[in-house]
């Protein structure tokens, strides 16, 4: 045998080792695919916890109507905050999602998206997005009181003014985790599973 042939043979051993070690790799990713399964909004650890009241902040829309963000309301309905950004591209990937939730659930929910920044931009966005059926509110104090760090973030508030789930909302699936921990009665999905494992 030549030495050609024996090198040949050894770059074929090699080439199905490493075709073995993809195949393994491609059913370990899998096997953590479904481990990780979205399981609900992305809890921050610092800010409003759930279960707290809401801050009370006086607001005004991009309409200049007020509103009382946190206040009781005798209507029964919760209000969902949603803070995003002009300059934020999964915030825009998002609006869909939350336009679509605010219809499905608007027997019992108010949906009012948050910003801060330039006012000009904030219409600007509101057109390009087509939000103009939506409370639209640029407020810095009231990402500062709900300690929004990141984007798009939500906040559920029940009709007591309690804080019932917060977080980081990047799918359908993390924006309807709000609504079923609420309904569950807990924080988060994340802790519900937690407690029945």
């Amino acid at each position: 045998m030549t030495a050609l042939a024996i090198s040949n043979i050894l770059l074929w051993v090699a080439v199905l080792a490493l075709l073995v070690i993809v195949l393994a790799l491609i059913r370990q990713l899998g096997v953590l695919h479904e481990r990780i399964a979205p399981a609900g909004a992305l809890m921050l650890n610092r800010g409003l916890q759930v279960g707290e009241r809401a801050p009370m902040i006086d607001v005004q829309d991009l309409e200049g109507r007020a509103l009382r963000i946190g206040e009781p309301r005798a209507d029964g309905r919760s209000t969902l905050l949603v803070f995003v950004s002009p300059t934020c591209p999964v915030c825009k990937s998002l609006l869909p999602v939350v336009k679509s939730g605010r219809r499905q659930e608007q027997d019992w929910l108010e949906v009012i998206l948050a910003s801060d920044g330039e006012l000009e931009q904030q219409r600007q966005f509101v057109r390009e997005q087509n939000l103009s059926e939506l409370p639209f509110v640029v407020s810095a104090p009231l990402g500062i009181a709900y300690q929004v760090s990141r984007l798009p973030f939500a906040a559920l508030v029940d009709p007591a003014g309690t804080l019932r789930a917060r977080g980081l909302v990047n799918s359908r699936e993390h924006l309807e985790s709000l609504f079923e921990a609420q309904r569950l009665g807990v924080a988060s999905l994340q802790e519900y599973f937690a407690s029945r494992a």
